[in-house]
């Protein structure tokens, strides 16, 4: 039993030369993707739809206080009352709207990226167990990585294209 341990303590340090790693820079792969530059026209287009939405809203706001201001002087108690309500909730309505919009942008976001994150990582995933790493990470996470790490961001680039 001894024996066998000594064994086993002995060649556990030959394991770890075994052992192979990668580095990525997934930023660059994200970048260089057609898909990206789609969901980016895609996002800004909705950015800009709710943009407009907002504005217009403003927009019938100022002139609302406008009229309501020249009025004013016009007006009984309970118009200047009632007026000063619908205003008030009409700034209340464009606040909503706009945390919704917000909210919106924020979703869409995510589900337009979430593909292509996700096709990276299956990528990253297929040249690991392709190329046999032990582990493949992010350039720039570790504190030090010495030279017997691999950059394989253009093996999973070229694993992206075959994935068309």
């Amino acid at each position: 039993m001894k024996k066998f341990l000594l064994m086993i303590m002995l060649m556990a340090p030959l394991a770890t030369f075994a052992q192979k790693f990668g580095k990525v820079n997934s930023q660059t792969i994200f970048s260089s993707l057609p898909e990206v530059a789609k969901a980016n026209g895609e996002f800004q287009a909705l950015q800009q739809q709710k943009r407009n939405e907002l504005e217009s809203m403003q927009n019938e706001f100022q002139r609302q206080l406008d009229t309501y201001q020249k009025g004013k002087s016009t007006m009984n108690q309970t118009q200047q009352e009632q007026k000063e309500t619908e205003l008030t909730n009409l700034s209340q309505k464009i606040q909503q709207a706009s945390q919704d919009a917000q909210q919106e942008l924020e979703k869409k976001q995510q589900e337009l990226m979430q593909p292509i994150q996700t096709k990276i990582m299956n990528a990253i995933s297929s040249v690991g167990k392709a190329g046999g790493y032990t582990f493949i990470f992010e350039e720039g996470s570790a504190p030090y990585m010495g030279t017997a790490v691999e950059d394989v961001t253009s093996k999973v680039q070229a694993e992206i294209t075959k994935m068309k």
